[in-house]
């Protein structure tokens, strides 16, 4: 198996369980999913799901910053949420964060997520 190297951020939140932010192998970063945690506090974010989602394309930033690419280099995207009605919101949120052309993308609705969250992301880039 490739090298593994570990990618860690302090302006993401620390990880909550036995993971690591991000693990990159050969050119490929895998980012560990991120839910709307203040990295500085370790708060969630409550004020909306536009908050929430932003917090966590924030996270999402800072990891791939520290891996040394920009979200330019995300190539698919996982979103997990409790309400798929909120679906057209991070569709919103995500136009600030990428452009064209856009990467892959699964959206999942789930029961229930870490902390009560409203959404969660995990992201691959290919740097």
């Amino acid at each position: 198996m490739a090298d593994k190297k570990i990618i860690h951020s302090d302006n993401a939140p620390a990880a909550i369980g036995p993971y690591s932010q991000a693990v990159q192998v050969g050119n490929l970063v895998f980012m560990s999913g991120q839910i709307p945690l203040n990295p500085e506090t370790m708060e969630v974010i409550t004020e909306s799901f536009e908050a929430q989602t932003v917090q966590v394309f924030e996270n999402l930033k800072a990891v791939a910053e520290a891996a040394g690419g920009s979200l330019e280099n995300v190539v698919k995207l996982n979103i997990y949420m409790p309400d798929l009605g909120n679906f057209a919101k991070v569709n919103e949120v995500m136009e600030r964060y990428f452009s064209a052309p856009y990467p892959a993308r699964a959206a999942l609705g789930v029961k229930e997520l870490p902390k009560g969250v409203d959404v969660e992301v995990e992201g691959i880039l290919a740097l």
